[in-house]
């Protein structure tokens, strides 16, 4: 294992909405032994209330702000030393802050799913407030992209899924 995440035991896993976050974030930290958590059920968890109902009564800036304030407590207790896998929203490594807390607390991995295959996975989800526009779910899926880029490591979400990525993941050179 790399020193870095010797030292900061974090891996976040960023991307899209419906690129897989959750689903590998799960496997990859059972398979290392490591805890997991979804940023997004943390929030859900504080403020009581849903993602969409957040959005609704705060609106994204709101939401941005909790959002920041949640992974600042998780990034608290990776820098203890404790392991953690991090699937963070799809917006979040987006904002400079968040980016920059995780790149100081542990490794990123981009998810990158084609667009076909995340509008297929959310097709049927009435739980992502930011894909209820369909024309402005395709401009946030290109706009993130750049941000998405800065992540430490690129891993190809294909029609292997959640497991293959997972396999790709730990076939990385920080282990």
């Amino acid at each position: 294992m790399i020193l870095k995440l010797k030292r900061t035991p974090g891996i976040y896993l960023v991307g899209f909405m419906g690129c897989g976050k959750t689903t590998v974030g799960r496997a990859l930290a059972r398979r290392l032994g490591w805890r997991f958590a979804d940023l997004d059920d943390d929030i859900e968890s504080r403020q009581q209330m849903t993602i969409n109902e957040i959005f609704d009564r705060m609106g994204e800036e709101g939401f941005r702000r909790i959002e920041h304030e949640v992974l600042k407590k998780r990034v608290a207790d990776i820098a203890r030393g404790v392991p953690w896998v991090l699937a963070v929203g799809g917006g979040c490594f987006a904002q400079a802050r968040n980016a920059e807390l995780m790149a100081n607390h542990g490794i990123s991995i981009w998810l990158d799913a084609p667009i076909e295959i995340v509008r297929a996975r959310i097709a049927q989800s009435g739980t992502r407030p930011l894909a209820r526009d369909p024309a402005r779910f395709e401009q946030l899926y290109h706009e993130r992209r750049s941000a998405y880029e800065k992540a430490d490591y690129r891993i190809e979400v294909g029609p292997g899924g959640s497991p293959e990525a997972v396999e790709k993941i730990l076939q990385l050179p920080i282990f």
